[in-house]
């Protein structure tokens, strides 16, 4: 028998954020299509279906056009319209610009901006002929500030924060909502996987993923157009940005990121 529960899709869903929201979307009533680059989205799956859901995993890389394209296929061929969309893959990296490689720094690009753009553009031109769904776009708090020694990520999620902004207002009134999750420093890989176990930031206590995603999930089902993740003094942190100047949010940034 067909289930009759709605379904969501994440992308970037194996762990961290992606995955605890995902667990949200399971624990509220959705079944979860989901996608990330290595196998540890099967057992993520099997995380989902413990929650009463059925899941759906698909292995993709998301810095191709390939791999964008054939998690949506995967999505299609199941044959249900997506009421829900976390658009959440992303991925971050450490250390000097003059550093890192092109080749690094462009897949930071493909992840952030082109992939997100990508699903974003297929599940639009799913919702909007059915005039219903709800898209999530996970950014970061970095969107905020100039970010050194991340400096092609912050960029790339300030892109994502204001395209989630943009495509909120031009959507208005077709029945789909966009929201933009900000979350700051989260207990993750994040920081190890971009290189930035050792600094500062990547030794700091951080805030909960599950409190992240479900702040992330009120914010998207109550049709917020963008919430912080994370704790009271993050966004007042946050919110101090928009009056600090930007050399100066630059060196507090550095002192945070650069690596001993």
């Amino acid at each position: 028998m067909a289930s009759q529960r709605p379904l969501a899709i994440v992308s970037g869903g194996s762990s961290g954020i992606g995955l605890e929201l995902a667990k949200q979307f399971a624990a509220n009533g959705f079944d979860i299509a989901l996608s990330a680059s290595s196998d540890r989205v099967q057992s993520a799956a099997e995380e989902l279906r413990a929650l009463g859901a059925e899941a759906y995993p698909h292995q993709a890389d998301a810095s191709t056009f390939e791999g964008v394209e054939d998690f949506w296929t995967f999505v299609s061929s199941l044959g249900r319209p997506v009421e829900i969309a976390a658009l959440n893959v992303g991925i971050g990296l450490g250390g000097a610009f003059v550093d890192n490689t092109l080749e690094d720094e462009l897949r930071v690009v493909a992840v952030n901006v082109t992939g997100t753009v990508h699903l974003a553009k297929r599940v639009v031109q799913h919702m909007v002929p059915n005039g219903t769904g709800k898209i999530l776009i996970v950014s970061s708090v970095s969107a905020t500030k100039p970010t050194p020694f991340e400096t092609v990520y912050g960029p790339s999620k300030a892109f994502g924060f204001m395209f989630a902004e943009s495509l909120r207002e031009e959507l208005r009134g077709t029945g789909v909502t966009v929201t933009a999750l900000l979350p700051g420093a989260t207990n993750s890989d994040f920081h190890k996987n971009a290189g930035m176990g050792n600094s500062p930031i990547g030794r700091q206590q951080k805030a909960d993923k599950t409190m992240v995603a479900h702040q992330g999930y009120e914010a998207l089902m109550h049709d917020v157009d963008h919430v912080i993740g994370g704790d009271e003094a993050l966004r007042q942190a946050i919110l101090a940005n928009r009056t600090t100047p930007e050399p100066v949010k630059a060196a507090q940034h550095a002192k945070s990121t650069r690596l001993d």
